[in-house]
């Protein structure tokens, strides 16, 4: 600060030092501010890379994308080249952006005048809420290229997909059974098509779609190319891949990856009677911003919803028992934060993409050890970290062994939580190698307690 009474001598060395501070502040700024920029310059050199449009480099960093994640680093590559793919990698790892924008970039280059009642890519996936996401996130990375998109999906009217589809579209987000409904009444053709995607190519098998989905393969043209994904490869997904690819590339991300290194796993060992009271525990703490609970059924959703409302926690169940748009509804409510809870079941719950999940909870343990990696990955998305408690009741114990030895890791059980309780570990049966005279016996294995 300057001194009224100073001298003009003494005024001017003030105003001299303060000069030279603001002038090294500047000098400060500026490097920073360098560096910031080439840092975010060194960041997209990767998505530049890969020789995409301009425009479509500026979407995906205005999404957050610093660098490509493993499977966009496989994938995009070798789609852009024109190759088949088979890729193995779970919900989680980036996968839409992985095939999405190839075909985003390929069609941004070589825009063509299209068929009435045809589209030039047809991505094909199980479930309503995940053709949503899809769509939404082609829409984000499209923008201002003038691409034709549609979603069509069972539950709602049909007439504004027709009228959407007898313009003509460049890509195509389907579920099998409505748009087998638009094939069967001619609302839609394949004269055209140029890239086909058959995204979560195991849950559509799970669902029951696998009919639906050959009948669908059955009409489109031989001459395309074909993207299959699936987080597994069960006998009956590589007898479809080996038909329908020719000469694939195929890349494989460890379904473990994201499981292990990336989220904070632990087991809630309690009796059944407490599991709303430890929820209730578990809520009270601020941190847990956005929390994603899977139960067993949708009557157990929806009395999970109520206690929660009751206790005055904004909450949605998600499940096939509500309409489709009440169902639009909760997941965009969840997206946009302004619920803090969404119950779902893991049907429903196939492919949701919800950025910043804080916590997974597993308020019943999935029967399917392969539903746990997919309920955990839910709060581990694209590379980030996350956390997920699993309650296990005195029953759960011998699926909680299952799913312990699925993903090859003891989950950790927290005993320093109100309503612990020591369980014995169930006993696993084994098997003995075949004798000659005598048929073999099961034997049980003696188990030790959980600490």
């Amino acid at each position: 600060m300057f001194c009224a009474d100073s001298s003009p001598h003494v005024r001017n060395s003030q105003l001299e030092y303060a000069l030279n501070i603001l002038k090294h502040s500047f000098r400060a700024f500026c490097y920073n501010n360098s560096l910031l920029i080439k840092e975010y310059r060194d960041s997209m050199s990767e998505f530049k890379a890969f020789s995409l449009l301009e425009s479509i480099i500026e979407r995906v960093s205005l999404k957050g994308y610093t660098q490509p994640t493993p499977i966009q680093k496989e994938c995009i590559p070798v789609l852009i080249k024109g190759n088949d793919l088979l890729g193995i990698a779970q919900t989680g790892t980036g996968k839409t952006a992985a095939f999405s924008l190839p075909i985003i970039n390929k069609f941004g280059r070589n825009k063509i005048d299209i068929q009435a009642k045809s589209t030039r890519s047809l991505i094909l996936t199980p479930t309503r809420e995940l053709a949503s996401q899809i769509m939404q996130n082609i829409d984000d990375y499209s923008d201002g290229l003038a691409l034709k998109t549609k979603v069509v999906y069972g539950g709602v009217g049909r007439q504004a997909q027709v009228d959407a589809i007898a313009d003509g579209l460049d890509i195509l987000v389907a579920t099998p059974g409505r748009l087998l409904d638009l094939i069967e009444t001619g609302d839609i053709n394949f004269k055209a098509l140029e890239v086909f995607v058959l995204d979560e190519a195991d849950t559509m098998l799970d669902m029951g779609f696998f009919n639906d989905v050959q009948n669908i393969i059955s009409k489109l043209p031989k001459k395309r190319q074909t993207l299959l994904f699936s987080a597994t490869m069960p006998a009956e997904i590589e007898i479809l891949a080996e038909a329908i690819l020719t000469e694939p590339t195929k890349v494989q991300i460890a379904a473990q990856m994201v499981t292990i290194d990336l989220v904070n796993q632990s087991v809630y060992q309690l009796d059944k009677s407490n599991k709303v009271a430890a929820l209730f525990n578990i809520l009270a703490k601020p941190d847990y911003e956005k929390v994603l609970i899977f139960c067993k059924t949708k009557y157990g959703a929806d009395i999970i919803v109520k206690a929660l409302e009751d206790a005055s926690i904004t909450a949605a169940s998600l499940h096939s028992g509500k309409t489709q748009a009440m169902r639009e509804e909760a997941l965009q409510n969840f997206k946009a934060s302004t619920l803090r809870v969404l119950v779902a079941t893991d049907v429903a719950a196939r492919g949701i993409d919800v950025d910043n999940i804080s916590l997974v909870i597993n308020y019943n343990l999935p029967e399917d050890p392969r539903n746990y990696i997919h309920r955990i990955g839910r709060t581990a998305r694209a590379g980030k970290s996350g956390m997920a408690i699993s309650f296990a009741v005195e029953n759960d114990i011998r699926q909680l062994t299952t799913i312990e030895n699925s993903i090859g890791q003891v989950i950790p059980v927290v005993t320093e939580q109100p309503f612990h309780k020591e369980f014995s570990k169930a006993p696993i049966q084994t098997k003995k190698k075949k004798q000659v005279k005598k048929p073999s016996k099961k034997t049980h294995r003696a188990r030790t307690k959980r600490k």
